[in-house]
């Protein structure tokens, strides 16, 4: 694209503040509306608000006009995430009104889509890209102030009385003032205390939110306390029912700056911004005199970008970076208020995040697990981080649409959250039961006793929404127990047809497995025929977690090729020594330091790096596909957070390691 050619904007959501950003484009030197998508195309008075612009019938028929270089989303909040994606997948530049999604975990997602495109997204605070920010962000910097010790800002507005049919006030269409607004307040306090450390932007490190919510559930008016890295505390508030005096206060240790209205800047039409410092008893005005429109600068900071081939806006606006790292406050500030949407849930939540039916791919390969009656997926997903089901979903989504169809649950993680979400989504998807390799796990230290099992597997199925696992492990051992009681609990659930598969240890040692298996055999019981014990390229050289035990030596991969007892190995690509987060230089984290440094491993690090760079990938691809490689049944936990890392880990099930390749890396 040229630097002179306009970029032709189309709208989704002819809204009232669709109506502002198109003044802003005609006001603006980069840019030019063309057309507004609308489902209701004879809605009058489209052509007076938006004047010049075509009328298109549906938001998909924008995205597939090859006059629309730029996608402007201003639907209701709950579209966000699904139309920037489908727009990025349009090859479609997009601008998304705030928030761009409902989460972090969306935001990460909408990104993602973007950067595979290759296509500009951003979240649209306008006033990140306000001359008077950057003066605000240059008084800060210069220390006009002092240190910086406190921020206190809000947005707040009286909508006067409940009004249930808008969306301010609608559950369905994430209402409420944390997403609409909170989010102002929250990115300024984010920018300044950045801007105190000479930095685009900082995070908080503790978040405490409190709210009331109203009659449909969304919150009218709240307030949170942000504490960051650099001691200063930023104490913001939002509301749709309170009218506040909406001033934006910055206290450093020698005065104080003080902003009527920052997100507005100088005015929607142009005007004078002023910004007003206290210093010694003194009052300083400096005013920022604009005469260009408030929304211009959004559209031609978009613009300029798209012109120069970026991606993201230049700082201050907001980054990738700095709007997920926003959302995430808001996460944090809506999860200490207990608000979670009812379109969040699982019961509304069906589809995936771009609204289409999840269904099952076939890009992920199939093994044959002995024991087990269907195919499985040579690798096995494990979720147990997620906070709720909207965030979980997105992998869950993406892996079993991916051709994923094993699943790793516990009992313990997260005190039964995760089983209760994989419950969740198997069912709100439809998701054939008999497609699903699922594992189990019970009897965790310090409640490793025989009777457990019973007892816990009645809980987890009830949250897992089914009446079987296929495959169960023990969590740990406890060897004051004779081995042969584990044994018989669960060759008593293999009886009753809860375990419909294989069962064994998760953490034993080779000698309690083999006498496992040497008393089902004399008595007639089902033999355990399975293990879960860490296995990877790095060998485990102290224990992650009490009990935790390693199964990547010489002996232990001697047994396995003996046996051919399926591993179902976690922190199979060594929890990121193989990533820059490790090197013999490197020794900030500690579990990293204890658990892996040794020169056997470094040497397989370094080869690890060196076939990476032969075949174009990264290090981390090459310790996934070791363990794959060998010839013994190993099937690796994988524990991605986003939908990104997700993608990434999967990469390397292209890679196929000949043996001599497996004994060079091994050493």
């Amino acid at each position: 694209m040229t630097s002179d050619q306009p970029i032709r904007w189309g709208i989704i959501g002819p809204g009232t503040i669709a109506r502002t950003f198109a003044d802003g484009v005609a006001h603006s030197r980069t840019g030019k509306l063309v057309a507004i998508a609308t489902r209701n195309p004879s809605k009058p008075g489209l052509a007076e608000n938006f004047p010049g612009a075509r009328i298109v019938n549906g938001y998909e028929a924008l995205l597939s006009d090859p006059e629309v270089d730029a996608v402007y989303i201003s639907v209701p909040h709950t579209g966000h995430a699904e139309w920037a994606i489908k727009a990025a997948r349009a090859g479609k530049h997009i601008l998304v009104e705030k928030p761009i999604a409902l989460s972090a975990y969306d935001a990460e997602a909408v990104y993602y889509e973007a950067k595979k495109a290759s296509v500009f997204a951003g979240e649209a605070f306008m006033y990140r890209v306000h001359p008077q920010t950057e003066k605000l962000i240059e008084l800060i910097k210069s220390g006009v102030i002092g240190t910086i010790r406190i921020i206190r800002s809000s947005f707040g507005f009286n909508m006067g009385s409940y009004k249930p049919e808008h969306r301010l006030f609608a559950n369905d269409t994430a209402g409420g003032g944390i997403l609409d607004v909170g989010g102002y307040p929250v990115s300024m306090a984010r920018l300044i205390a950045g801007a105190a450390e000479g930095k685009a932007f900082l995070e908080p490190e503790k978040v405490s939110g409190v709210a009331h919510l109203g009659e449909s559930g969304v919150d009218e008016w709240a307030s949170a306390v942000l504490k960051f890295p650099n001691e200063i505390i930023a104490e913001v508030s939002c509301s749709i029912m309170a009218q506040q005096d909406n001033v934006l206060r910055i206290i450093g240790s020698e005065g104080r700056i003080e902003v009527a209205d920052f997100w507005f800047a100088s005015g929607h039409k142009g005007g004078v911004g002023k910004i007003e410092v206290f210093k010694g008893g003194k009052q300083e005005t400096i005013e920022v005199k604009e005469e260009r429109w408030l929304y211009s600068f959004e559209a031609d900071a978009a613009g300029d970008a798209i012109r120069a081939g970026r991606t993201e806006f230049s700082s201050p606006g907001m980054s990738w970076a700095d709007s997920i790292a926003n959302l995430r406050v808001l996460d944090q500030w809506r999860a200490s208020v207990g608000l979670e949407y009812g379109v969040e849930k699982a019961a509304r939540r069906t589809s995936n995040i771009w609204g289409g039916a999840v269904t099952r791919g076939n890009s992920i390969p199939q093994r044959q697990i002995p024991g087990i009656s269907k195919p499985a997926s040579v690798v096995t997903l494990g979720f147990e981080f997620f906070p709720n089901f909207a965030a979980a979903s997105l992998t869950l989504d993406a892996f079993y649409e991916a051709g994923g169809n094993a699943f790793d649950t516990a009992f313990v993680y997260g005190a039964g959250k995760t089983e209760a979400i994989f419950g969740d989504w198997h069912t709100s998807r439809k998701v054939p039961r008999e497609e699903i390799v699922l594992i189990g796990k019970g009897a965790h230290s310090p409640l490793c006793y025989p009777d457990m099992i019973a007892k816990q597997l009645d809980q987890s199925l009830a949250r897992l929404k089914t009446d079987y696992v296929d495959i169960y492990f023990m969590h740990r051992d406890n060897t004051d127990v004779p081995v042969g009681e584990f044994v018989d609990a669960m060759d008593a659930e293999v009886k009753r047809g809860r375990i419909r598969g294989i069962f064994g240890g998760s953490n034993w040692t080779r000698a309690r497995f083999d006498e496992a298996i040497a008393y089902a055999e004399r008595t007639g019981k089902a033999a355990p025929a399975a293990l879960s014990n860490n296995f990877s390229l790095a060998e485990m050289l102290d224990p992650i977690w009490a009990g935790c035990v390693a199964a990547s030596d010489d002996d232990w991969k001697t047994w396995l090729n003996q046996k051919q007892i399926p591993n179902f190995a976690w922190s199979s690509q060594g929890r990121g020594f193989f990533t820059d987060r490790a090197g013999r230089d490197k020794k900030d984290d500690e579990e990293i330091v204890r658990v892996w440094y040794s020169e056997r491993n470094f040497g397989r690090r370094d080869r690890a790096i060196e076939l990476a760079n032969k075949l174009g990938r990264n290090p981390i691809h090459i310790a996934l596909a070791h363990v794959i490689a060998q010839p013994f049944p190993v099937i690796p936990l994988i524990g991605p957070r986003t939908i990104a890392e997700l993608e990434d880990s999967l990469s390397a099930l292209d890679i196929k390691l000949t043996p001599d390749q497996v004994k060079w890396l091994e050493g």
